[in-house]
């Protein structure tokens, strides 16, 4: 696994580094902690998050250490009281016993349910805190506004990233492209994310190729096209300029009314890129002028012995015009008796949200793909999905952070976690055990309750029964094989199809059921009742 320079001991919190100094000149640094990394909430006002970065993640604490430049630069901002040693003990430090288990990337996972379990000497695993957060933090907020999009615009629509230009920054680019193909998206047209991760790489031209060209150019400069008919290079154009007036008869319209530098454009395109013709239609008029010349261009295409892809539209009534369009396209492929032209493509973009895509949807359109940006990788709606990472464990006694705020109370002890299924193959509920509990049997009559509200509880004879945690780095070593990219995105598939519907809809959403065992309620309670100052009034 290759690694981002960037993703290194010092991209952290300056207050990890003071904390593990305060541990280690208090003889508390080989203290073993036992840490949940987990949210509190899932995005977007939905039900579901999908749990990515976990490879990233391995392949950090693999490639841990503290460089001789690292603890040059420390030496310089750490305070002069430091003892000189501490320094030494950075430079030496390892991930040899810590111990990572983690549910697998790609999971669809749920609030207070701990994605990642990292157990091992107290001042090493605090100083993994903040980049295993940075790490799983961004990469599953994207991928699960990736998953959102694929639910919105159905399993049939191809989805295209085309967020690069948008995104916060390069690693942000790279980052939001990697895991919007996780999430569920086809393809991106961020080339280095293509070539890095293997993504499929996609994109036509925009409208400064359009506007570049004008009705007066000198066309004898255009790429002379092989005629798979003659099997000579032939300039394109003429025959164009016949189909044109061919088009304009069908439609009934004046060929004047079009853009000729357009149609010059298009048909420069079309002459460089003959099998993968798709034209951005948009530039001046959709229907009256993008369209007919488009399909002049296809037509002698069709006439050269290929066959073309489709259209892009970026501006406009989305809905409408992808409804007009097709109704063109299928009028000139009845009036020629040319079946496939019915069925080009007509990709979308244009600013387009989940909303949008709802919207359309309710509308109904003529779209096969949509390209998307803004929105999808900056994730509008919710910039942060707000991961913590705490102490849930000590020396094998059970910490606990209590709040006011009852969403922030976390759940303690050292725990396992399993995904109980009904008879129909969908999830009924995550429960949480102590990590000394006997595991939940199937058929077996299970009480599970809410962790909190001690009243909201169920019996569950669960068919099925998924142990999720599993041991991913141990002994200085990788335990359990990582899925690279494309097995992620099976994972997230097999993993959707799990969730009910109602759980996944946009629109107040059925919260999933997050559970503990008896025992572990009690024991969470009796320690609450602990920790828990007693108030003295009079």
């Amino acid at each position: 696994m290759s690694q981002n320079g960037v993703i290194q001991p010092l991209l952290t919190d300056f207050y990890q580094i003071s904390m593990a100094y305060a541990y280690w000149d208090n003889k508390k640094m080989n203290d073993h902690a036992v840490f949940d990394l987990f949210f509190r909430k899932n995005p977007f006002k939905g039900e579901f998050t999908i749990f990515a970065g976990l490879s990233e993640c391995i392949n950090y604490v693999k490639n841990f250490k503290f460089s001789e430049d690292d603890i040059e630069y420390l030496v310089k901002v750490m305070p002069e009281s430091t003892d000189p040693e501490f320094f030494t003990f950075l430079k030496n430090l390892t991930t040899n016993e810590v111990t990572i288990s983690a549910i697998p990337e790609g999971t669809v996972v749920f609030a207070k349910v701990p994605l990642i379990r990292v157990e091992g000497p107290l001042a090493v695993v605090q100083l993994l805190e903040t980049t295993l957060l940075n790490l799983v933090n961004f990469a599953s907020l994207v991928a699960t506004n990736a998953a959102r999009f694929r639910h919105a615009s159905g399993e049939d629509k191809l989805l295209l990233e085309f967020g690069l230009r948008r995104a916060q920054g390069p690693d942000g680019g790279l980052s939001a492209s990697k895991y919007c193909y996780l999430g569920g998206f086809d393809g991106t047209s961020d080339v280095l994310a293509a070539k890095k991760f293997n993504i499929p790489v996609k994109g036509t031209h925009a409208h400064a190729f359009v506007s570049s060209f004008h009705k007066a150019d000198d066309v004898s400069q255009f790429h002379k096209l092989l005629n798979k008919n003659s099997q000579q290079n032939e300039s394109l154009l003429p025959t164009v300029e016949k189909k044109l007036q061919e088009v304009a008869d069908i439609f009934k319209i004046s060929k004047d009314q079009v853009n000729q530098g357009e149609l010059m454009a298009f048909t420069a395109y079309a002459s460089s890129f003959p099998s993968y013709f798709l034209a951005l239609i948009d530039t001046y008029d959709t229907l009256k002028s993008g369209c007919i010349n488009f399909l002049a261009v296809v037509l002698a295409l069709k006439d050269f012995g290929y066959q073309s892809i489709g259209v892009r539209i970026d501006s406009g009534d989305l809905a409408y015009l992808s409804k007009e369009l097709r109704k063109m396209f299928t009028k000139l492929s009845e009036s020629l008796n040319i079946d496939w032209i019915a069925n080009l493509s007509i990709t979308a973009s244009n600013d387009i949200n989940e909303e949008t895509l709802y919207s359309l949807e309710q509308q109904g359109h003529s779209i096969n793909a949509f390209g998307i940006g803004t929105h999808l990788v900056t994730c509008q709606k919710q910039p942060a999905l707000g991961c913590v990472f705490k102490l849930v464990e000590l020396n094998g006694d059970p910490r606990m952070k209590l709040s006011q705020d009852i969403a922030k109370v976390t759940i303690p002890g050292k725990k396992n976690i399993y995904r109980l299924y009904g008879h129909d193959g969908l999830a009924l509920l995550d429960l949480l055990t102590k990590a000394d509990e006997k595991a939940p049997g199937i058929e077996e009559r299970v009480l599970c309750q809410h962790p909190i509200q001690g009243a909201k509880r169920a019996y569950v004879k669960p068919k099925v029964i998924e142990s999720l945690l599993k041991v991913y780095w141990k002994n200085g070593k990788i335990e359990t094989p990582l899925d690279d990219l494309e097995g992620c995105r099976q994972v997230v598939k097999k993993s959707l199809a799990t969730i009910r519907q109602d759980h996944k809809r946009a629109l107040n959403p059925t919260p999933y059921k997050v559970s503990v065992t008896t025992e572990l309620f009690q024991f969470m309670h009796n320690l609450w009742m602990d920790c828990a100052p007693i108030s003295e009034l009079s």
